[in-house]
């Protein structure tokens, strides 16, 4: 049936289509907000801190590489990066004597606040020209995109089912 085949194929594009977007947009972010940063100092520093401050620190390398999706020598790479801005301190984890955990420093606290206020300008301009209700509505669907994907980390695959 030709009418089934052309929804699932618009179906299909509008869905990449917003992926493409979120690319787009992630990409551009990215550069705005590296740009604000301190020399030498990238996105995915920021990220580690932020994530620490956003969800707790005293992670181990390891569980930060499975939240960020990555290779748990890129989060150590990245950790002894900010460590060596005195932004994050390593000590070793109680209940593994070969691990460490990942504790947030005043001066990591410090850098993330600077971080944001150095973006501010930038989020203020690009807050006026969306206005709150279309902000209010992207937050809005965009945190139910990464609670559905979040759920179905673990099942990169997707059973559909």
């Amino acid at each position: 049936m030709p009418d089934e085949r052309a929804s699932s194929d618009e179906t299909l594009y509008r869905a990449f289509a917003i992926f493409n977007e979120i690319g787009i947009v992630s990409q551009l972010g990215r550069t705005i907000f590296e740009a604000r940063l301190p020399p030498g100092v990238l996105l995915p520093h920021f990220t580690l801190i932020n994530h620490l401050v956003r969800v707790r620190d005293g992670q181990t390398p390891l569980a930060m590489a499975r939240a960020f999706q990555l290779p748990k020598t890129t989060v150590s790479h990245m950790v002894s990066v900010v460590a060596r801005h005195g932004w994050v301190t390593l000590r070793p984890n109680p209940e593994d004597g070969r691990s460490k955990r990942v504790w947030l420093t005043e001066s990591g606290r410090a850098f993330r606040e600077r971080a944001i206020r150095a973006v501010a300008p930038d989020l203020a301009e690009i807050s006026a020209a969306l206005g709150d209700t279309a902000q209010d509505d992207l937050l809005r669907q965009l945190t139910a995109l990464r609670v559905y994907l979040d759920a179905r980390r673990d099942d990169p695959n997707g059973s559909s089912g």
